[in-house]
């Protein structure tokens, strides 16, 4: 029997990076992308829908950002979360502390 490959939604304001993040996390051969969103609110709405194992997020997206995003994720459907930052600025800092703190369970560096 085929092993049960854990599903994850990329969720990235840049078509560039979502591809790129999806094609890394497939590479693995641990994980199927099974969606992607461009902000939060689109975010929220997959993850409703598709019900994905775990979810990357970027940071600073428009509309509804991946703090909120995040916050939204935790009250309504739990799950892990994983945080993607390019920043390397003070506020990148502060806003991965402040992402940790809200519940998610790691947070990356942009390649």
């Amino acid at each position: 029997m085929k092993e049960q490959l854990s599903t994850v939604l990329v969720v990235d304001d840049s078509a560039f990076m979502r591809q790129l993040i999806a094609e890394m996390v497939e590479s693995s051969g641990e994980y199927r992308v099974v969606g992607t969103a461009s902000d939060g609110m689109e975010a929220l709405e997959q993850i409703r829908s598709l019900s994905p194992d775990i979810v990357t997020m970027d940071i600073e997206m428009p509309r509804l950002d991946g703090l909120q995003a995040l916050e939204q994720i935790m009250k309504e459907m739990p799950r892990p979360v994983v945080m993607l930052s390019a920043a390397g600025s003070e506020r990148g800092n502060e806003m991965t502390l402040r992402a940790l703190e809200r519940g998610a369970i790691e947070f990356v560096r942009k390649p």
